[in-house]
């Protein structure tokens, strides 16, 4: 065969079919009947009321088992068994818990292409991403985080693990997320009930199956309790639950937020995202083209990190449009077991709706959109082409709203500068990646941008030993990492620690002629300034002596310390951390010189005071509020960032950054170490802050 018949031959070339088998995975269900109650205490129970839910495969709506549906008594049941194993297995030595989780992971990757099948049936994603991405993260999240429960009594000696802890895990990548709450949870000796999403639970419910026959983990340190949203609700509001672990929408994680404030309850939420991809004319542009497929349309654009908002330099927007097009009309579509297919099913029927609702939105509000030339799809299931929208700007829906489906929005710029206010112009801040050949630009442009994650010349990489997750309404908290670890961390805080070490003194007489009762002012914009409104209430001592007055905030008042708060936070922020630690010292020891006078303020306004005198429990608070600003000026330059080892091939640089604006509101019991606690380690690490001081507000 000549040159020219091998090249007509590869023209017309195209891919066939390789489906993997499903023949094992269909085994297994039929070995449960298709039936699937809850795992509580170590076995399978049903559900205390009967019900049961349907979950099916997305891609021709095949029926593939019924689930249960959990109602109060399965979660009061699921709880109170992680209860009664949380002594056992958080006083278990840490290389024990270790050993669980290792074998844990020993039996994942035993089974990992059953594991892979069951999830690309359950949740419609190509099988190759399933075998090469979710279930290799799966078993290297188990890897990693055995190894923190190794060190974890050296790394954090004074780490107590808390309790039980709900997992709530979304449906775009069932058992992955769930392996982020799993692991380190059991790693640090909590234990945790899960609820994974009501339409794809199989594949946790598998991983109950290995816990429970293979690994043989003790009985109450997983649950699984399956149900619908109402469930998941159930969990949040238990009073013996003592943190939630949250993925999924920003809309239901307020909720979370809002249902839980005041409860006590810790709280980590990993949230939604519009993450911008960035794109300079020195960048190589075939490398950005396949990180541009890699970004929106890996798991069908079902992705809370994924790049749907793409930024590109002006200079070269029309080339790589083109390009990108072209590349478009490549990616191909079909049932999900096909080796050889790009894109498979939309999740369910509610989420293909939402895309279809959005694009038509887009569509109206003047936006231009592209899919591929002769785009084939299976006839039945849940399916979407991969959609571009040129032709938008910043105030459209599309560009603002996140799709989570295979859409995405492209816009131009023409500087850095430019392309950083694009970046940022979104009320989301989980990921972001840069992609440019020259690396101070693209590291000056990472430190930038209010994003979580900012990957370079890459996009939608992970490893378990890199922390993952957002600010803004992306959410707080991060998964993976040292970072994961100290999320779960329940260390002996120093208001716990002061108030075990509270030992009264010898009582000293204060001098009463020293304090005179004023009016309080608000500190805004570093100048004192008087309540808006006018108004004040009184601070009295236990004996309902007047002691002083203290301006009554409005909403105008809280308004300008935000804005004082916003307008200080980038040139603080900027600050050396040298600088903040010397302010930091400084206040410690104005504090130091003045301590009996404000140990006497608390000691009239609290219970301690009698006549003048006061036990040294006011002496103990002011001294613990000296000794911590000592402590976090001293701690400012020691969180610097990290370089972190991976296996890929890559470089995870860990950078420190603040928050930014922190609302706290100080506790009552103690008017000083209440206020100092929270506000020395916020500004020291570069925050400001709108703080609100307890009803002993006076010291």
């Amino acid at each position: 065969m000549n040159n020219d018949k091998i090249k007509q031959y590869l023209e017309k070339l195209d891919y066939g079919p390789a489906p993997e088998s499903d023949a094992k995975v269909k085994e297994w269900l039929r070995s449960y009947g298709s039936l699937f109650g809850h795992y509580i205490n170590g076995t399978w129970q049903g559900p205390a009321k009967i019900g049961y839910f349907k979950t099916i495969n997305p891609a021709n709506l095949e029926v593939l088992a019924r689930v249960a549906h959990g109602t109060v008594e399965d979660v009061n049941a699921a709880v109170e068994a992680a209860k009664n194993a949380f002594l056992s297995w958080s006083s278990l030595p840490g290389y024990k818990r270790a050993k669980y989780l290792y074998a844990i992971a020993r039996a994942i990757a035993k089974n990992s292409r059953k594991f892979a099948v069951l999830e690309s049936l359950n949740n419609g994603k190509p099988i190759r991403e399933t075998r090469d991405f979710d279930i290799p993260q799966v078993i290297r999240n188990f890897y990693y985080y055995a190894g923190w429960a190794e060190i974890l009594e050296k790394e954090y000696p004074k780490h107590e693990a808390g309790g039980v802890i709900a997992g709530i895990v979304p449906w775009n990548f069932p058992l992955m997320i769930a392996t982020w709450k799993i692991a380190p949870a059991i790693a640090a000796g909590y234990t945790i009930v899960l609820k994974p999403s009501k339409t794809t639970p199989l594949s946790v419910l598998m991983l109950a199956d290995l816990l429970m026959n293979e690994v043989k983990l003790p009985p109450g340190v997983v649950n699984i309790v399956t149900g619908k949203g109402d469930t998941g609700d159930l969990m949040v509001q238990h009073p013996d639950v003592w943190g939630i672990d949250f993925t999924g929408s920003t809309e239901v994680g307020k909720k979370i937020r809002t249902a839980t404030a005041g409860s006590g309850k810790h709280l980590k939420l990993e949230l939604g995202g519009k993450s911008p991809f960035i794109v300079f004319a020195n960048a190589d542009l075939d490398s950005a083209i396949e990180g541009v497929v890699n970004a929106i349309w890996f798991n069908q654009g079902h992705v809370c990190c994924a790049g749907s908002r793409l930024l590109v330099e002006e200079s070269i927007y029309q080339e790589f449009v083109q390009r990108l097009k072209a590349r478009m009309d490549k990616l191909r579509s079909g049932q999900q077991l096909d080796k050889a297919i790009d894109i498979g099913a939309i999740h369910s029927q509610d989420q293909l709706d939402t895309i279809i609702e959005l694009v038509e939105t887009g569509l109206k509000e003047g936006g231009e959109i592209y899919q591929p030339k002769g785009w084939i799809q299976p006839e039945n299931g849940y399916y979407y082409p991969p959609t571009l929208f040129t032709n938008v700007n910043s105030a459209n829906t599309v560009v603002q709203e996140e799709i989570f489906g295979p859409v995405l929005v492209c816009m131009s710029f023409r500087t850095p500068s430019e392309a950083i206010q694009l970046a940022n112009n979104t009320r989301y801040g989980l990921a972001a990646s840069v992609w440019s050949q020259d690396i101070n630009v693209a590291l000056d442009v990472a430190r930038q941008m209010k994003a979580g994650t900012v990957w370079i010349n890459d996009h939608n990489r992970f490893d378990a030993a890199a922390g993952f997750g957002g600010y803004r309404e992306s959410g707080y908290g991060r998964e993976g990492g040292r970072e994961g670890m100290a999320s779960v961390i329940n260390e002996n805080l120093v208001m716990d620690r002061f108030r075990r070490e509270w030992n009264p003194e010898p009582k000293l007489k204060i001098d009463n002629a020293e304090y005179v009762d004023r009016t309080y002012r608000f500190l805004i914009g570093g100048k004192l300034a008087r309540p808006d409104g006018a108004t004040s209430f009184e601070i009295r001592s236990p004996e309902n002596k007047l002691l002083g007055l203290v301006g009554d905030a409005n909403r105008k008042d809280v308004r300008n310390a935000v804005e004082a708060a916003r307008k200080a936070a980038d040139s603080w922020a900027d600050q050396s951390t040298h600088l903040r630690a010397q302010i930091l010292y400084f206040l410690a020891e104005n504090l130091a010189i003045h301590y009996k006078r404000f140990a006497g303020v608390i000691a009239k306004q609290t219970n301690v005071a009698l006549k003048g005198e006061y036990n040294c429990s006011c002496l103990c608070e002011v001294k613990s509020a000296i000794e911590l600003l000592f402590h976090y000026a001293a701690m400012a330059d020691k969180f610097e960032g990290t370089v972190q080892p991976v296996p890929e091939r890559m470089l995870v640089n860990a950078v420190k950054e603040p928050i930014g604006v922190i609302g706290i509101k100080a506790p009552d019991e103690f008017p000083l170490l209440g206020v100092i606690a929270p506000l020395a380690s916020a500004i020291v690490m570069g925050n400001t802050v709108v703080m609100i001081a307890g009803k002993n507000a006076l010291s």
